[in-house]
């Protein structure tokens, strides 16, 4: 499989302090990578070394096999950037906004690619309106063709959807994963929601304080969180379950008179069940939450004390 992008060992200091604590991954071609942690942890300045708007203290940055520090400009051409915290020129329509785009990637032929991904996002229409009267999602279609203009072969995303109503947010998932599945481009992925994260990628790099904490798939994170949490419902003598889980040692509370929760693991599941059941009582409902990439998310967050 290609590579398309290799950073090895990214440091970048502000004033002595570590914004970027020697990070290093690689992107292969028609993947889609998250970039993930709390605010602080060095996500938005890595986006930026990568793109070139901020200079890195030490480290390499390779696209497709050039050092982006001696080939920049070729490099730039072949990747692009997208944001919903980004605006373009307010008092300038649609259409001149990409046109000055696809004028800086030298795009000698603008107005048939301008229409045909117009087109493709539902926004034709939209092309004579001024940018700064455009709605959230609106701009992110807009925000997503520039990003196209170019025939990327790796796009940049830094929490695209944004501030979009789920709605909106949802058809901006749905684009992004037909444009994987047509193109074949390769996403850098940063987002606040573990959802869609867990939804469109297919690796998960997790940083926190300025270094890779975790790097796995979203499953293989989830995983590495043991616990379970158990829900029973049931009929019968709850004095009798109360003296079981007592016994047994287990982490319980009762959410309802007849509902209790408990912490195990996934493995004791069944037999839990069962010895449950075994106390005489009839249990009406069993719900199973097990760790989500949210949960993954909190604990690194909180010092990751939950993380195997």
């Amino acid at each position: 499989m290609d590579t398309l992008l290799e950073v090895h060992n990214l440091v970048k200091v502000f004033h002595r302090a570590k914004a970027v604590d020697g990070v290093s991954f690689t992107i292969p071609k028609g993947r889609i990578v998250g970039l993930l942690g709390p605010n602080g942890a060095g996500k938005t300045t890595t986006i930026h070394m990568l793109l070139g708007s901020i200079t890195p203290t030490s480290g390499r940055i390779v696209y497709f096999g050039q050092e982006f520090r001696r080939h920049r400009s070729a490099c730039l051409q072949r990747i692009n950037f997208a944001s919903s915290f980004n605006t373009l020129q307010g008092r300038l329509s649609v259409w001149e906004n990409l046109e000055v785009f696809a004028h800086l990637y030298a795009i000698r032929r603008p107005k048939p690619k301008i229409d045909a991904l117009a087109s493709y996002f539902g926004i034709t229409e939209l092309l004579p309106a001024r940018y700064w009267d455009l709605s959230a999602g609106q701009r992110t279609r807009v925000n997503l063709i520039k990003a196209l203009l170019n025939d990327p072969e790796l796009i940049l995303m830094d929490e695209p959807t944004a501030a979009l109503d789920p709605d909106i947010a949802d058809k901006t998932l749905a684009l992004i994963e037909e444009i994987r599945r047509t193109s074949g481009v390769s996403i850098l992925y940063t987002s606040h929601d573990m959802h869609e994260v867990t939804r469109i990628c297919d690796d998960v790099i997790f940083l926190d304080r300025g270094r890779i904490f975790a790097h796995d798939t979203p499953l293989g994170l989830t995983k590495r969180i043991r616990t379970a949490t158990l829900t029973l419902t049931f009929d019968g003598d709850r004095a009798a379950v109360e003296r079981f889980l007592m016994a047994r040692g287990q982490r319980f509370r009762f959410t309802q008179p007849y509902a209790v929760s408990i912490e195990t693991t996934e493995q004791a599941l069944p037999s839990l069940i069962f010895d449950v059941g075994e106390t005489g009582v009839w249990i009406t409902d069993i719900d199973v939450k097990k760790p989500t990439l949210e949960d993954v998310f909190l604990s690194i967050a909180r010092g990751g004390s939950r993380v195997e």
